[in-house]
């Protein structure tokens, strides 16, 4: 095993009244929710809420070094987390994830190693005891030196091998084609305390970022997040490779990939004219398919992207594609590729339209991800929908840039075959628990609709650039994004989110002819559900409520067809002369 050593602890300070951190690194040294859990114990409220060990302190900055044994399929390695407090004061008591059977081997605070550490199942505890922790707002109210703080955090095991990754996750011990040795993880759901230990919370990212150095045998290629910051020869057969991650990034998205890769690079002027990098590292026997196919498929990715989304979030990180032995996952500025360079999900178009099959899935939904999931992320992993439902909308954002407004209709129609409704997209919070699958495809299907009552393009475009803008590299929940609708739109959207997110109920629009009128009402919803809807029947827009409303039934109207449009995810219920109308279809019932 290859000795660890120390890294320089690192040092804050503040300048013209601007906290800056300096850190003095050291030189020699397809999304998967995949909680279905049916019963849940202490141990998931210890992951999935603030308890009060998590609430006084705050992630800065994440220096992880890794160094994986591939025969023996253990890792052992150190984190150094630097953090600031929110509360002054002593008998301060951390908590720190790691999931077993890995484990904590020691900790050093202060330069000095503390013993009173304590293991709940998932869960170290660590007892600072009179230490007096003092924040960097009380500091400066004080005009006194600012000092954040830092723990060494060494930690070894066999972690958790995944077993379907990336849905059902952990590390990965992987071969290629050649049979040399593969290695990645995959976490998302699981978390990342399945492999280093961290403040595994969705809420508490890094501000400063993350530090990702991978030791491996010199005749393999570690990448990582980020920018490649160094690469050093350890004279013991060894290399030593350091990514470095400026921008906040969640804890399941920091991932090593170690294989025989090669690299290639290309760049991107968006649509600030900056340069963005464009990296691709792949397995060395696939270089020609992925230059043809990236090259292909990322430009016009991120053209469309930046149009309907807004600029790319990660500029100074850059973008990358990896290859990886499992399909796709959005690990922030180093995406996991395994699409196998094929059209399609897999060769095989999702949609059912034809429209999917003229595109890289992974590359376009993954990229998709650093908008919705990396650079807006949700507090609690039971507002997923937010990640899955905008990312999955994406796609079709991307196919009605390059394709039009028809074949994208056609897409999210498409994709609404496949929503079962079996539970509500929103999942309990405070436990680690997201809610049900449907969040991609239905999730899709809600803001589709919702777009169709905006019934204004170019609001609907900048509410969601505004959402990329107003909440840049932050962590938000649910009811953060709704109400941002109702207010750039103008409309009071939040019965539709209550439908649609909250129940399994599709709202049925029920139609009858009564004396020569038509009248209409809203059935199967939540109270007070007052959706506008349009008719295929010339474009005519109702708007129903639910108690019975009417409108003049003319001879015109009774010329055409009564059908609900079909960019709306809803059902027809009719009566009377109706009553013949077939049902539409693709209503996942």
């Amino acid at each position: 095993m290859i000795e660890l050593k120390y890294v320089n602890s690192f040092i804050f300070s503040v300048y013209t009244g601007l906290l800056l951190i300096v850190l003095i690194f050291p030189r020699n040294s397809c999304s998967q929710p995949l909680h279905k859990k049916q019963k849940f114990n202490r141990q998931d409220t210890l992951r999935g809420s603030i308890t009060p060990e998590r609430a006084w302190w705050n992630v800065v900055h994440y220096n992880l070094q890794v160094v994986p044994d591939y025969t023996a399929k253990t890792i052992k390695g150190w984190n150094q987390i630097g953090f600031d407090v929110n509360s002054d004061g002593k008998n301060k008591r951390m908590q720190i994830d790691l999931q077993q059977p890995m484990k904590i081997d020691s900790i050093i605070f202060n330069k000095k190693k503390i013993k009173t550490f304590k293991r709940s199942g998932n869960v170290y505890i660590i007892d600072f005891g009179s230490y007096h922790f003092v924040s960097a707002k009380t500091a400066l109210s004080r005009r006194h030196p600012v000092t954040l703080y830092s723990i060494y955090i060494y930690f070894s095991g066999r972690p958790r091998e995944a077993v379907n990754p990336p849905w059902d996750g952990g590390w990965i011990w992987g071969k290629d084609a050649k049979g040399r040795p593969w290695m990645t993880a995959a976490c998302q759901g699981l978390g990342a305390s399945v492999w280093y230990p961290c403040k595994d919370h969705q809420s508490d990212e890094p501000d400063q970022g993350a530090l990702i150095q991978v030791k491996v045998p010199d005749t393999l290629v570690a990448a990582a997040n980020g920018r490649l910051y160094s690469k050093e020869d350890q004279k013991d057969g060894t290399l030593l490779w350091t990514w470095q991650v400026k921008n906040p990034i969640n804890n399941y998205n920091i991932v090593p990939y170690i294989g025989k890769y090669v690299h290639f690079s290309d760049n991107y002027i968006g649509e600030t004219e900056k340069n963005l990098s464009l990296d691709y590292w792949v397995l060395d026997y696939n270089l020609e398919k992925a230059k043809k196919q990236f090259g292909r498929d990322v430009k016009p990715m991120l053209k469309a992207f930046e149009y309907w989304l807004g600029t790319y979030p990660f500029y100074e990180d850059g973008f990358k594609l990896v290859e990886s032995p499992h399909l796709g996952m959005e690990h922030q500025s180093a995406i996991a590729y395994g699409n196998h360079y094929m059209n399609g999900y897999l060769g095989s178009d999702l949609s059912g339209s034809g429209w999917g099959m003229k595109w890289d899935y992974i590359i376009v939904h993954e990229a998709g991800h650093e908008w919705f999931g990396n650079n807006i992320t949700t507090n609690d992993i039971a507002d997923m929908w937010v990640h899955e439902g905008f990312t999955m909308y994406s796609e079709a954002l991307f196919i009605e840039y390059h394709w039009g407004k028809k074949a994208a209709d056609e897409y999210v129609q498409g994709i609404r075959l496949k929503i079962f409704n079996d539970k509500p997209l929103i999942g309990p919070y405070g436990i680690n628990q997201e809610g049900s699958n449907d969040m991609y495809n239905k999730g899709a299907n809600l803001l589709h609709t919702i777009r169709q009552v905006i019934n204004n393009d170019s609001i609907f475009r900048q509410i969601l650039r505004g959402l990329n803008r107003d909440f840049y590299h932050r962590t938000i929940n649910s009811k953060d994004v709704e109400a941002y609708f109702s207010k750039e739109s103008g409309k009071d959207l939040s019965k539709i989110f209550d439908q649609y997110l909250r129940t399994t109920k599709i709202p049925e629009l029920e139609l009858k002819e009564t004396n020569g009128s038509l009248s209409y009402r809203w059935t199967n919803c939540v109270p007070g559900f007052a959706m506008p809807v349009r008719l295929k029947n010339g474009g005519l827009w109702l708007y129903p409520t639910v108690e019975w409303k009417k409108t003049p039934f003319t001879d015109a109207m009774k010329q055409k067809a009564m059908e609900i449009d079909k960019n709306f995810y809803a059902t027809l219920k009719a009566g009377g002369i109706f009553e013949s109308i077939p049902p539409p279809t693709g209503m996942g019932q």
